[in-house]
């Protein structure tokens, strides 16, 4: 898997090289600034960008706006954002655009490594890998509009820990009921979100992109 790291702390930008290249990982740019994560992207082509979203040289919105016109100029390009903490507005866009997968998790989540791990290999097949708590604020005031606004309290719990990108298996541990009810609880989101038969993995995502712009935009 080939890694584009767009960080500009040295520290953590080396941390994170290391090891993305412990677990098998090919780290082909680590660069500093918004620009050259745009000019790594082109040059390589990777299979995910890790970005944080404040980067020189006004600490705002750089990466998050470098990650995001590097999915306009590369469509499906996989992007994993990190931030020091939860920017709504950041998630929202992020979250915007339906291809490729999406991941945003605070920088708290890295000292996991093997969560940090899992979250990009997630990400890089095209999955979702959102931070529990980016969930809960985007959450926080959700629309009472909308298909969303049909599922039930179960089906919203179901849905939160899908964008956390836990497994069917997972889900039915952190709800204490079967895997089988998972799967009736997630057949139901699907139609209640008018979400045609496709590859499941594509379905969940697309579902949980749906589930997190409804609470945002509240």
């Amino acid at each position: 898997m080939r890694v584009v790291i767009a960080e500009d702390l040295f520290l953590l930008r080396d941390g994170l090289t290391r090891l993305l290249e412990a677990n098998g990982m090919k780290v082909t740019a680590a660069v500093e600034t918004g620009e050259e994560l745009l000019d790594a992207v082109a040059a390589d082509r990777p299979d995910i960008a890790v970005v944080d979203v404040r980067l020189p040289p006004g600490f705002t919105d750089e990466g998050l706006r470098a990650a995001l016109a590097a999915r306009r100029a590369h469509p499906g390009l996989p992007v994993l954002v990190l931030s020091q903490f939860v920017e709504q507005l950041y998630a929202r866009e992020l979250l915007a655009g339906s291809t490729g997968g999406i991941g945003y998790l605070l920088k708290d989540r890295v000292m996991d490594g093997t969560q940090f791990i899992e979250a990009v290999r997630r990400v890089a097949r095209g999955g979702t890998a959102m931070d529990p708590e980016v969930i809960t604020r985007l959450l926080t005031h959700n629309s009472s509009a909308g298909p969303v606004a049909t599922l039930s309290p179960r089906e919203r719990q179901v849905l939160a820990l899908m964008a956390e990108g836990r497994s069917n298996a997972a889900i039915a541990q952190q709800l204490v009921i079967t895997e089988r009810a998972v799967a009736k609880h997630t057949a139901s989101i699907f139609v209640r979100l008018d979400l045609q038969p496709s590859d499941d993995d594509n379905r969940r995502v697309l579902a949980v992109l749906a589930y997190l712009n409804n609470g945002g935009n509240s």
